[in-house]
C-alpha cells in the first residue's frame, strides 16, 4: 500500500471514467470496490463529477460524458503528472502525437490536456494545483497500474521518452513479451512491491482488432469474487479470472461497457 500526497512529473497520477449515467456508475463501483463516492461536483459544461474515496482517501473519479469529449467513452482514462500542461502538449505534438483538447483549466484543481500518441492511444496530462491525484494506490480497492496496448514498442518508446522521459525495459511474462515503463531516478511505491520502484506503467502488444489504448487495473482481495460481483451488478466479464505471474487477474466491464481489470496479489 502507498499513500500519496503528490506526484513527480512523468508519473501517472489519476484515473477516471466518463459515463452516460455517472450516478449509476458510481453505485456500481461503490458496490464492487468498496468506494465511497463524494459529490457530485459541477463540471464546466454542467455535468457531474464524483470523487471516489477508499479508506477516506481519493482513489479515482466518475464523471458525466462531457459535451465535447475527444476521449473514447465510456472508458477509463489515465492522467500523467506534468510540470506544465502547455509545455508537455508541445513536446507531444513535436514527437508525433496530437493534442486532442486543451490545455485548459479545471479550476481550482489543476490544468490539463488530452493527448494522443502516434499509435492512437489517448491519455491525459495533469498540471496539479489543488488536486494532485490518487491518495491511495497499490492496495485492494485502489488503482495499481495503467497499461498501454500498442502496435509498436519502438514508436511508443520514442514518443513517451520524448514527452515524459520514460524508458521501456522488455521482459518475458507468461510466455509473452511485455515492457515495463521506467522513469530513471524516480523512487515510488514500497520496498516490498513486486516491480522495481521506478516502474510507472506497463506496455503490451495490441491484440487482434483491439485499437491502441491505455487501460487501468485495480487491486482486489479476490478476483473470482470480483468477477462474479460485477456480473450480479449488471456488468460483464471480458476475460475470466486467470493466473499471471504474481497475480490472479480478470478483465471486466461496467454496465455501460467501460473496460477495466482487477488483480488479486498472490505472490510477491
Amino acid at each position: 500500500m502507498s499513500e500519496r500526497n503528490g506526484y513527480e512529473p512523468g508519473v501517472p497520477c489519476w484515473v477516471d471514467t466518463a459515463q452516460p449515467d455517472p450516478r449509476a456508475a458510481a453505485g456500481f463501483y461503490a458496490e464492487l470496490l468498496g468506494w465511497e463516492l463524494i459529490g457530485p461536483g459541477a463540471m464546466p459544461d454542467g455535468g457531474e463529477y464524483f470523487v471516489a474515496r477508499f479508506a477516506g482517501r481519493d482513489v479515482a473519479g466518475v464523471s458525466s460524458l462531457p459535451r465535447e469529449n475527444p476521449l473514447p467513452v465510456p472508458a477509463w482514462h489515465t492522467y500523467v503528472s506534468v510540470r506544465s500542461a502547455d509545455d508537455a502538449s508541445e513536446r507531444a505534438a513535436a514527437a508525433g502525437g496530437a493534442v486532442l483538447a486543451g490545455p485548459f483549466d479545471a479550476s481550482p484543481a489543476g490544468r490539463m490536456a488530452v493527448l494522443r500518441d502516434p499509435s492512437g492511444a489517448a491519455f491525459c496530462i495533469w498540471e496539479a494545483r489543488e488536486r494532485h491525484g490518487a491518495q491511495r494506490v497499490n492496495e485492494s480497492g485502489a488503482w495499481a497500474m495503467s497499461t498501454l496496448s500498442t502496435d509498436s514498442f519502438e514508436r511508443a518508446e520514442a514518443f513517451y521518452g520524448a514527452v515524459f522521459g520514460w524508458r521501456a525495459e522488455s521482459i518475458e511474462l507468461g510466455g509473452s513479451e511485455i515492457a515495463l515503463w521506467r522513469l530513471p531516478g524516480y523512487v515510488g511505491g514500497e520496498p516490498q512491491q513486486p516491480v522495481p520502484r521506478d516502474v510507472v506503467g506497463v506496455m503490451v502488444p495490441a491484440s487482434g482488432e483491439t485499437p491502441a489504448q491505455w487501460s487501468v487495473d485495480f487491486w482486489v482481495p479476490d478476483a473470482d469474487a470480483a468477477a462474479a460481483s460485477a456480473v450480479s451488478l449488471g456488468g460483464s466479464v471480458i476475460a475470466a479470472p486467470r493466473e499471471i505471474p504474481g497475480f490472479r487477474n480478470a478483465v471486466l466491464a461496467d454496465p455501460s461497457g467501460a473496460a477495466f481489470s482487477v488483480s488479486q496479489l498472490i505472490a510477491r
